[in-house]
């Protein structure tokens, strides 16, 4: 579902304006509503940090000027969506920008680790949105079962299933996922 250009912008002012609270991770807007996100565990900034040395190592000789960056809002007005994914691959320029956010076009892939207590966000909600906006390329990566996705355009009609191990290609990069840990068993 859609917002207007209005709704959404009084959503963003609203958002823009909500205090830092201990233990609270992102605020995204979905759905014409505000979404506070928890903030993550662990294991979970590990693997968004696994991940991103690898993209690094390789978009000098891919994507020269181009950036892995983990915390940065992605916004798409026409969409009414404000997302914050865990990782995106963009131009390091874009962060002289005078926007608030970065834009979908700038976005060559977007990364997200899921978490445990709201998994439907990443598997069904974001790569609805990613899809829409037109990202090339959503790498989803599933700590909980140590699983993940690799979705393409056009409208991730493409999407490569893989597990913790192995070595997958994520548009013109190569992620060794033998590194990643899976979420520890919650204690009883």
């Amino acid at each position: 579902m859609s917002i207007d250009a209005e709704t959404f912008a009084k959503l963003r002012a609203i958002a823009d304006q909500l205090p830092q609270v201990p233990g609270l991770g992102a605020i995204e807007i979905a759905h014409g509503q505000i979404v506070m996100m928890m903030s993550p565990v662990k294991r979970h900034e590990l693997a968004i940090l696994q991940v991103q040395r690898q993209l690094s190592s390789q978009l000098a000789a891919t994507h020269p000027g181009y950036i892995a960056y983990a915390g940065a809002d992605l916004e798409d007005s026409g969409l009414g969506r404000l997302r914050r994914p865990d990782l995106m691959v963009f131009p390091e320029a874009t962060l002289r920008g005078e926007e608030a956010a970065v834009l979908p076009h700038e976005v060559l892939l977007a990364v997200e680790i899921v978490s445990r207590s709201n998994p439907e966000n990443d598997y069904d909600d974001k790569v609805r949105d990613y899809a829409a906006m037109g990202i090339p390329h959503y790498l989803l990566v599933d700590p909980r079962d140590g699983t993940g996705i690799v979705h393409s355009q056009p409208g991730y009609t493409s999407r490569e299933k893989f597990v913790f191990g192995d070595r997958i290609a994520v548009g013109p990069w190569t992620i060794d996922t033998d590194s990643l840990l899976t979420y520890a068993a919650p204690s009883s």
